[in-house]
């Protein structure tokens, strides 16, 4: 389900795959070959939120932003299940692994793995390839080629899948 909020209204570029029921609302860009997968839920109700190319929000994902602080997505990532993103930047190439929460103003880097169930708090800065886990998230170690071709395999798999939906859909 697609609404407008004051005026605003959800732009999704025609070869992203949005599962029937997703709700997105307000000032929200999804950009190509994004996949939004079951029961998420994106609200552009409070600042924009910008989802770049060949990302995915898996299943049971909630994004939301404070006043002023927007929700940016880069290109190429990967959001795992039942996270929670609020007001943060993930950088291309990232991977938020499942039930993780990012709060307001952290900052993702190009290619870090935040490891399942981790907090980042407000603020926080994980730093380009490497591995952060914890409540509250701490980087572990640098990520190896092998962590990144992993990571990179699951985002392809997602954006295949997410065609493959899509053509379903039509």
């Amino acid at each position: 389900m697609f609404y407008e909020y004051k005026g605003k209204k959800p732009t999704i570029h025609e070869t992203s795959y949005i599962s029937d029921d997703v709700v997105i609302t307000g000032d929200v860009t999804i950009e190509e070959e994004v996949s939004i997968w079951f029961k998420t839920v994106i609200r552009g109700d409070v600042a924009p939120v910008h989802i770049g190319k060949k990302s995915n929000v898996q299943d049971l994902c909630l994004l939301h932003q404070s006043p002023d602080m927007p929700l940016i997505i880069e290109d190429e990532v990967t959001i795992g299940h039942q996270v929670t993103l609020h007001s943060a930047i993930i950088r291309k190439k990232a991977l938020v692994g499942m039930g993780s929460i990012i709060l307001d103003g952290a900052e993702i880097g190009e290619q870090a793995f935040i490891g399942a169930g981790s907090l980042v708090p407000p603020g926080k800065k994980i730093p380009p390839r490497t591995l952060a886990f914890g409540r509250p998230a701490k980087v572990i170690r640098n990520l190896t080629d092998e962590d990144i071709k992993e990571m990179n395999r699951i985002k392809e798999s997602y954006v295949e899948k997410g065609q493959y939906y899509k053509k379903l859909q039509n």
